[in-house]
């Protein structure tokens, strides 16, 4: 048997569910859906869900993540959950610093703060927030976040929020406080931010190829910067997002992904043009041969991870990007395939399974003449038994058969 390479750490798996949902569909049953499918990640062990906020454009339509947090919480037992993301220049820092140590409490520690600029510009719109003010004000506000879930009082004025003897009125249930962690897309804003407090980063570009191409540069950029503050960049609060749709074939993959990929890539198209899909092409056929996303099996799933970590070296998690390209009962099956198949491959949970196996084939023969001898042994001694009492001895089951089992 070949040995199986292993990451140096257990890598985790997980969710990061905007979420996206089809324009015609019924948005009270998507959010409940949304829920069950938690469940059933809960359940499969998956390790944690991210959930988003957007407030425009009408497919992604959770608003508030820590709301939906709260509510998956109280129906899950394990899995942990993480703002994905936070939009900070939109919000007041005190008030995300409170949401969140609430729901540090109410969830005993399951509950990790993800944050970035937004990346709907028409949310800022909306609040009047330019979208080239957005980095800035995330830095500033991230300032005051962390403070204050120190425990500081923090006063402080800027041109769009003012903090007067700030403080929290409960410190975090997690100490110092729960894990924090940066969007990093393309540009190297996530990387020197996660750099400069000590966070985690969520990589939410992987699967596209500008992403993925700046997996290692960005990381390079943050051990840089983390160096010239005396720390070390930590290889487990490196997250790395994926598509992806398995099936039980690649041909029913395929299949399943002409449900939601035309609509799914329809808004990326309307929120910011970025693909040069060919007049009559259809879009589940670009996405299969442009690499678009995983599509197939859980093979082709192993094979992109491995990509991956041979890109970056040793990360923490795998979060699936949950794009619904599939219905739901087939996006169901995908998350199972994934837990079934791709999870053991990286954790090493088999490799003493198979090893045993193996062993027992390489010594089949020896074991098998053990068995015939040992119940040849117990046959001749009831046989002597009968035959001491007088008894006519009885015929063997399966004289003269194959196949039987001799116990």
């Amino acid at each position: 048997m070949s040995e199986t390479v292993l990451p140096s750490n257990r890598l985790r798996h997980g969710i990061f569910m905007p979420p996206f949902h089809q324009l015609k569909a019924n948005p009270t049953l998507a959010l409940t859906r949304d829920m069950r499918l938690i469940e059933w990640l809960d359940e499969l062990g998956f390790d944690e869900a991210w959930i988003g906020e957007h407030h425009s454009a009408g497919v992604e339509i959770i608003a508030s993540p820590e709301l939906f947090i709260a509510a998956a919480a109280e129906r899950t037992k394990h899995i942990r959950f993480g703002t994905g993301v936070v939009s900070l220049p939109n919000h007041h820092p005190l008030m995300v610093a409170n949401r969140l140590i609430q729901l540090d409490h109410m969830t005993r520690g399951r509950v990790m703060f993800g944050f970035g600029p937004g990346l709907l510009a028409s949310d800022h719109h909306m609040m009047g927030v330019s979208p080239e003010s957005s980095r800035g004000r995330m830095a500033e506000s991230l300032d005051a976040v962390m403070r204050l879930l120190r425990g500081e009082v923090v006063t402080q004025k800027t041109d769009w929020y003012e903090l007067r003897d700030a403080r929290v009125h409960l410190l975090p249930y997690t100490r110092p406080y729960p894990e924090v962690a940066v969007a990093s897309a393309v540009t190297p804003s996530g990387g020197r931010l996660a750099a400069r407090y000590d966070l985690g980063m969520l990589c939410v570009a992987a699967s596209d190829e500008t992403g993925f191409n700046a997996l290692d540069t960005n990381w390079a950029i943050a051990n840089e910067v983390a160096a010239e503050h005396g720390r070390v960049m930590d290889r487990n609060r490196l997250r790395v997002v994926l598509k992806m749709h398995l099936a039980d074939s690649v041909e029913r993959a395929r299949a399943d992904i002409r449900y939601g990929t035309a609509q799914h890539i329809a808004y990326l198209e309307n929120n910011h043009p970025r693909y040069n899909i060919p007049e009559g092409v259809d879009p589940a056929d670009w996405a299969v041969e442009t690499d678009f996303a995983v599509i197939g099996t859980p093979d082709d799933a192993i094979e992109r991870i491995e990509r991956v970590l041979a890109k970056t070296g040793d990360f923490g998690a795998v979060l699936i990007m949950g794009v619904n390209l599939a219905d739901f009962g087939a996006t169901l099956r995908s998350y199972e395939l994934y837990a079934n198949h791709v999870m053991p491959h990286f954790s090493g949970a088999n490799i003493n399974r198979e090893g045993s196996f193996d062993w027992v084939t390489s010594l089949q023969s020896n074991f098998s003449q053990q068995r015939v001898r040992a119940a040849d042994q117990a046959f001749a001694q009831h046989a002597a038994e009968r035959t001491s009492r007088g008894l006519a001895p009885t015929e063997r089951p399966g004289s003269g058969t194959q196949g039987l089992t001799p116990f």
